[in-house]
């Protein structure tokens, strides 16, 4: 389970969103606004990449602000930037991953990888992959550790229609026991995997209202 309380975020003096409160239950969760409403902040805030301003985000019960190690080994994010680490393998992030969470690189993760058409690229340096390819990696990387939580900012980008019903399969597999809350204006992706969408406004919109009605 997922739970974000309060949170707030600033950048330069401007509210990107403020007091955002809400609990996820195992499923697929999509951010479809095409406006900049704040979509990847919130994910980088869940993904422990980001301080808010205020607020917590909590995983299973386990508070990113005040457990941070404990919360993020039961996180995997899969960046919209995927060239971090441009003279690296993709073998060498799974196996980066496999390291930091203390896990294996099991069967479910091979399998993720061969259905991905992955496999024979793992070897390439980052370089030299296709952006797709690239994301390969990083959703293969995702399945390491089976974490509770999956986050994902762009999570088809650079895929063909072939791979990106492989990831919805995934999603669907992930949403059994976990959450998966990802950024797509793929809505073929959204409606194959089920996703319900939540808009930051609306969120937003719904936050004023209760508060008026007190």
């Amino acid at each position: 389970m997922l739970s974000i309380n309060n949170l707030s975020k600033h950048y330069d003096g401007h509210l990107v969103f403020q007091g955002l409160t809400y609990t996820f239950e195992p499923g697929c969760f999509a951010l479809c606004e095409q406006e900049s409403t704040g979509k990847s902040t919130l994910l980088g805030i869940v993904a422990g990449l980001i301080k808010p301003d205020s607020g917590d985000v909590f995983i299973d019960g386990i508070s990113l602000t005040k457990d941070p190690k404990h919360a993020k080994s039961r996180i995997a994010y899969v960046p919209d930037n995927t060239m971090e680490f441009p003279m690296e393998t993709g073998r060498w992030l799974l196996e980066k991953v496999a390291s930091e969470k203390n896990a294996n690189i099991d069967d479910d993760v091979l399998d993720l990888a061969s259905r991905l058409e992955l496999t024979p690229h793992l070897d390439k340096r980052f370089e030299q992959m296709s952006t797709g390819m690239r994301r390969k990696v990083y959703l293969t990387a995702a399945a390491i550790g089976n974490p509770a939580v999956v986050v994902l900012d762009g999570a088809t980008s650079g895929l063909d229609a072939r791979a990106c019903a492989v990831v919805a399969e995934q999603f669907k597999i992930w949403a059994k026991d976990r959450v998966v809350l990802f950024v797509s204006f793929d809505f073929d992706l959204v409606q194959a995997c089920e996703a319900a969408t939540l808009e930051i406004t609306r969120l937003h919109a719904a936050l004023r209202d209760e508060a008026a009605s007190r």
